[in-house]
């Protein structure tokens, strides 16, 4: 792990993803223990305070441009600073050109468009600062609201995987969704 971190911000019209800070701890820890939010996130429910100091310290000291596993990082509304979920990536170290993606939100921002703009600006970020050439992003077939984020930012259904995790006492099912860079560019050139 890299001691120093180095800075991180990436704005939208609406929001900032940038570094967790200590003033996070009180919100992200409350999203962390919604039933709902954690339904189909690996962290079990309740979320004690010490998980929550642990994770904070932990991104605060990791360099977003050498991730060693996941990077995540907080979602604030520019407009009052309110926190309202992370954004995360993890470029396989040993395929540099592949990335994995995630992003939560809070229950109470849902359906206004945060998720779908927070992951686009991460996108942004991948293929143009870290040249990545694949994104990936795995979701529980029964959160409509993830694959439904997936599929309106042009993430192509790759498989979809029957039964194959364990996962909170029960099989789960996936499915699978990626973008190429050139299927980034395709849709970014369109937009213009």
């Amino acid at each position: 792990m890299n001691n120093e971190a180095k800075p991180f911000l990436l704005e939208t019209k609406r929001l900032i993803i940038r570094p967790f800070c200590d003033e996070d701890f009180e919100p992200f820890l409350a999203y962390r223990n919604e039933p709902d939010v954690a339904r189909y996130q690996g962290w079990n429910i309740p979320y004690t305070r010490e998980q929550a100091v642990e994770f904070i310290n932990e991104m605060k000291n990791k360099n977003p441009d050498e991730p060693e596993g996941w990077y995540q990082a907080a979602i604030v509304i520019k407009e009052n600073g309110e926190f309202i979920g992370d954004a995360a990536f993890f470029i396989k170290k040993d395929e540099n050109r592949k990335a994995y993606i995630g992003c939560t939100i809070m229950q109470k921002h849902w359906r206004r468009g945060f998720g779908v703009e927070a992951t686009r600006r991460l996108l942004f970020h991948l293929f143009d600062k870290h040249a990545i050439h694949r994104v990936v992003a795995e979701t529980d077939v029964e959160n409509v609201g993830s694959y439904t984020t997936l599929e309106r930012l042009g993430f192509r259904r790759e498989a979809h995987l029957i039964e194959n995790i364990w996962f909170k006492g029960k099989w789960a099912s996936e499915y699978h969704y990626a973008m190429l860079e050139r299927e980034w560019k395709s849709l970014m050139s369109a937009v213009k």
